[in-house]
């Protein structure tokens, strides 16, 4: 796709994730190209407020994760983390359903009409676990078996709370393998035992009790209560929120010792920053840190 390659030109230094992600799937790309021409975007993309948000736009398929639907949205993702004026990835989803799971006529990874390349869908979740910007998961419905794999990955979730929640591989005679590297830590293995063997249904209330969802909220309310997570995170300095979410997912891997170490030398480092010194500063003098843009 041509607004890539430019994209990569202008930069100074590129990341290598980028690099990879463009020089990679060329042919991704341009397939991509083609389906948008022809009218069938899988996701929508959209940046307000310093926040890009994804939308799964296949309300017709409940928003399956079809081969297309998972392309689009890894590229969005890649996309929402090289602009500057994102600092959070919002995903959710058109229509009544959040996301019914894998289309089973197009799964995720299988090849796309013309030949072009799919990405895995676990290419998908690593990019949400391994993405700078915090990514939010805002649940507009029904979340069911690979639709999980969006819930468990990202960092904060909202969801409305009449949805309905079902890791529902079992009932087909297969398993959630995948999205429990994702769900698993956050249900631990006392509630993901019984909701994985069962593939019962559980509601918005019920996710946040099993620590999947941070909040659930009436369907009235969920895109306010999205904003006022990203109203906080846009508080945070933007590499310092960067840093944070990094050091979730490091500690939990570290001996006590490593920890301690580690994490000893990267508060120097954050404190010695500009953007340490800039909120430091600006803590004395009564005043909002130049990150924090007036209204």
């Amino acid at each position: 796709m041509r607004v890539f390659v430019v994209v990569l030109a202008t930069m100074e230094k590129p990341s290598d994730w980028l690099v990879s992600l463009l020089v990679s799937r060329t042919t991704f790309y341009e397939d991509m190209t083609m389906a948008t021409v022809a009218g069938t975007q899988a996701t929508l993309y959209e940046v307000r407020k310093g926040a890009a948000w994804i939308t799964l736009n296949r309300p017709e398929n409940r928003n399956a994760l079809s081969s297309v639907l998972v392309n689009e949205l890894y590229a969005h993702l890649g996309i929402a983390n090289q602009d500057p004026e994102v600092r959070t990835i919002v995903i959710t989803g058109n229509g009544p359903a959040f996301c019914a799971g894998a289309d089973l006529k197009s799964p995720p990874g299988q090849s796309i009409d013309g030949g072009g390349q799919a990405v895995p869908y676990p290419e998908v979740l690593r990019a949400i676990l391994d993405s700078d910007k915090p990514v939010i998961a805002a649940i507009n419905g029904a979340a069911f078996a690979g639709g999980l794999g969006l819930v468990g990955a990202a960092d904060i979730v909202i969801t409305v709370d009449d949805a309905q929640f079902s890791f529902s591989e079992v009932r087909i005679g297969v398993i959630p393998a995948v999205i429990s590297v994702v769900c698993l830590p956050k249900l631990g293995t006392h509630h993901g035992m019984k909701l994985l063997l069962t593939g019962e249904r559980f509601n918005g209330h019920q996710a946040v009790e099993y620590g999947l969802v941070h909040r659930a909220v009436p369907k009235d309310q969920l895109q306010a209560a999205v904003q006022e997570e990203i109203d906080m995170i846009n508080l945070g300095g933007p590499n310092a929120v960067v840093e944070c979410k990094k050091l979730v997912r490091r500690v939990s891997q570290l001996s006590t010792q490593e920890g301690f170490a580690e994490t000893g030398e990267w508060s120097v480092r954050m404190f010695k920053s500009p953007e340490g010194a800039e909120g430091m500063a600006a803590f004395r003098e009564k005043r909002q840190p130049n990150w924090v843009k007036a209204d």
